[in-house]
């Protein structure tokens, strides 16, 4: 499963709008405001609250801005959360007491919601809470420990939310809004750089989250998964697909090195640099070494020119024409 962006922010779109950041991220460009259909736009539509949660001081790194845009309802950062003794010093609150202030504050009026929380302690410098030095493991890179904290506050969030009367009938979604430090070879593949981890969770057997999908994934799947579980039956406008559908649906995989947009198609990958296609790379070639474009040619290649074409043609369309809704 893969991230379609290399910072936070990108993370936001992609996974709450369906919206992946190529060469130019859609989130500082001058067209992201304008209404846009994602999951917070169904919730609304559906009756959900909605609400975002990131500890760091309001206004920063974007977040509040985009949610604005994106219409959620209710914004709860440091300001609302108030306790300044929980600050980090740098960034924001640490995890694990926000996500305590996550847990109980949603929900609170007894109304289906839809909450985004951003958490921030595995930032930058890859510190830990001075209570808990020693209890983690240095791991191989510096950012392995306060991974280790970031996943023991996540544990304490469940446990509190077990407790919580709409547990029982909650999808969780956890993923990684991009990657970072890389320790096994196998991640520092070009293509491999972009990967994150994607987990959909119920304690509700009706909605049936067991088990892996092996296919290739993506965060813009996310949104539209979400509205299939929870049955939202109108047109979609996704670059993405739902991961639950009965459907075999063809998908693309996006990214981009900030440098070039990159397309999984079939068995093939692409790297396309606005105008033309510069490399064709087999599936299995992560590590983009072995450029085909004109060694071999066959239909599918063709055709995957053309899909990556397409896609970015539509891409840029919508996002200028302001076509998001």
């Amino acid at each position: 499963t893969f991230a379609n962006g290399r910072q936070s922010i990108h993370g936001m779109s992609s996974v709450l709008a369906g919206i992946p950041s190529l060469k130019d991220a859609f989130t500082s460009s001058p067209y992201s405001n304008q209404k846009i259909q994602s999951i917070v736009s169904v919730a609304n539509e559906l009756g959900y609250e909605t609400s975002f949660y990131h500890g760091a001081p309001n206004g920063s790194m974007g977040f509040q801005g985009f949610a604005n845009i994106l219409g959620f309802k209710g914004y709860f950062g440091k300001t609302e959360y108030n306790n300044d003794k929980d600050f980090d010093g740098i960034w924001a609150i640490w995890d694990e007491p926000f996500l305590q202030y996550f847990a109980k504050n949603v929900g609170k009026s007894n109304k289906p919601f839809m909450a985004t929380v951003f958490t921030a302690s595995s930032h930058h410098p890859f510190k830990i809470p001075a209570q808990y030095e020693g209890k983690f493991k240095k791991g191989f890179v510096e950012m392995h420990e306060p991974i280790q904290y970031a996943d023991y506050a996540l544990k304490k969030y469940f446990e509190t939310a077990r407790k919580q009367p709409w547990y029982e009938n909650t999808i969780f979604v956890i993923t990684g809004d991009h990657t970072n430090k890389i320790y096994y070879p196998e991640y520092a593949k070009a293509m491999n750089g972009y990967a994150v981890p994607i987990i959909f969770y119920s304690p509700n057997p009706k909605y049936n989250l067991k088990g892996k999908n092996m296919t290739y994934a993506q965060q813009i799947d996310i949104y539209p998964t979400l509205a299939d579980i929870i049955g939202y039956n109108k047109p979609l406008r996704s670059w993405g697909r739902s991961l639950v559908s009965d459907k075999n649906e063809e998908y693309i995989i996006v990214n981009s090195d900030a440098i070039q947009e990159q397309f999984m198609i079939g068995n093939y990958i692409y790297r396309f640099d606005g105008k033309d296609i510069t490399g064709v790379y087999e599936i299995t070639d992560l590590e983009l070494k072995n450029n085909l474009l004109g060694k071999i040619n066959n239909a599918e290649i063709e055709r995957g020119k053309l899909l990556s074409k397409a896609w970015y043609q539509d891409y840029m369309h919508r996002v200028v024409r302001k076509k998001l809704n």
